[in-house]
């Protein structure tokens, strides 16, 4: 499943090649990346705003527990503590902000959080503390209560520097490996059925020989940037990067409802899309992709030692590989296998099937029928998105 890197080659004269760090300012104050729309979020985020006081007044009464404070205390002082800081890891708030802390080094990470996290520990003390005095008649004034003891502060930010290096962890490694490494789920191999998506960033060869290999470095980062934010709408995982080319994936459950693997993918395409000014501003070019998916079961393992990584075995990421190279032949932005088309029928009435046929695919002793796939702008009767048969 090796690709190669874009190859090194010296920087012609030409369009001047923007290498800081920075995400692209956009008009309006947008960024490539953001949300284009937060349907696939919004029951997350609403369940979000009803169990993050849950769980900051539990860590509040745990707190008042181990240091003798009265549960109304802790609880009170939980909840407008720890809602602001779920939250803000959750980007519901602070959300650009936190996207710049993301991208810088890791020590400037660090940093940066650490400070957010005492700003907000400082904030939430002072209007719990406010509360309790106002409305409880607790402390004896305004300034004794919302005044944070040498202890209570030592062991908040404790908690928030170990949640910092976690949570950085957590970005380095990807959400799902993450917490599937920790529960130890695949620590004895599985077999499971899972949707995989390969998406690979056209042109970046010439893009690297134009510009040179630091350039379209950049570049690449930032296109994945931008997946970043389609991928988790659709609740889906990037699993690995390869050269110019992403591997999503998705549990069969997730990934077929409302057909959110196809979703994701057209979702990444208008983020991009939507802004060509500033991606031509930036690198002198409009990214272009080409996508591939495919269904079918797979052993899943932890593997390495030193290093420990989720891995996949099986047929059908192969398979996957294979159609992506399928589409740079037949010159098709986005291809899905039938054994996927099956799984996702009916299609929503935005996405259109054109049949493919079947097509000899490298590895398989039979044919693979295969369907390109469009979306349209105006929603069409879901018995009518099908024509692939």
């Amino acid at each position: 499943m090796s690709r190669r890197p874009p190859r090194t080659a010296d920087r012609r004269p030409g369009i001047a090649i923007d290498l800081s760090p920075q995400r692209i300012p956009t008009r309006g104050g947008a960024r490539p990346g953001e949300p284009f729309r937060a349907r696939a979020m919004a029951p997350f985020r609403a369940r979000l705003w009803l169990v993050a006081p849950t769980i900051g007044a539990l860590a509040g009464l745990l707190y008042g527990a181990v240091f003798g404070v009265e549960p109304l205390v802790g609880a009170i002082r939980g909840v407008f503590i720890g809602t602001p800081l779920m939250l803000y890891e959750r980007d519901l708030i602070l959300a650009r902000w936190r996207a710049l802390t993301r991208r810088a080094a890791t020590p400037v990470f660090a940093l940066a959080t650490l400070a957010t996290y005492v700003a907000i520990i400082v904030l939430g003390n002072a209007v719990a503390g406010t509360i309790l005095h106002r409305g409880f008649g607790y402390m004896p004034d305004a300034r004794t209560a919302m005044t944070m003891s040498e202890a209570a502060f030592a062991y908040t930010l404790a908690i928030a520097a170990l949640a910092t290096f976690v949570f950085r962890v957590r970005d380095l490694m990807g959400p799902r490996v993450f917490a599937s490494l920790l529960v130890g789920r695949y620590h004895r191999p599985i077999t499971e059925e899972r949707i995989f998506l390969f998406l690979d960033v056209a042109g970046s060869t010439r893009f690297a020989e134009e510009h040179g290999d630091l350039a379209a470095q950049t570049w690449l980062g930032a296109i994945f940037a931008a997946l970043a934010l389609p991928v988790r709408r659709a609740r889906g995982s990037i699993d690995d990067y390869v050269g110019d080319m992403a591997l999503v994936s998705w549990s069969i459950d997730r990934g077929t409802r409302d057909a959110a693997c196809l979703r994701c993918v057209f979702d990444f395409i208008r983020t991009v899309e939507s802004e060509p000014d500033v991606w031509i501003a930036r690198f002198g070019a409009l990214p272009r992709f080409r996508a591939a998916l495919h269904c079918g079961p797979v052993v899943t393992a932890e593997i390495g030692l030193e290093r420990r990584k989720i891995a996949y075995f099986g047929d059908a990421l192969n398979t996957t590989s294979r159609l992506e190279g399928l589409a740079k032949e037949l010159d098709v932005p986005v291809i899905v296998s039938g054994d996927l088309l099956d799984r996702l029928d009916p299609l929503p009435g935005d996405l259109h099937a054109a049949d493919l046929g079947c097509r000899p695919v490298r590895g398989r002793k039979e044919p693979l029928r295969i369907a390109a796939i469009r979306e349209s702008a105006s929603p069409a009767p879901s018995g009518a998105s099908r024509q692939a048969g």
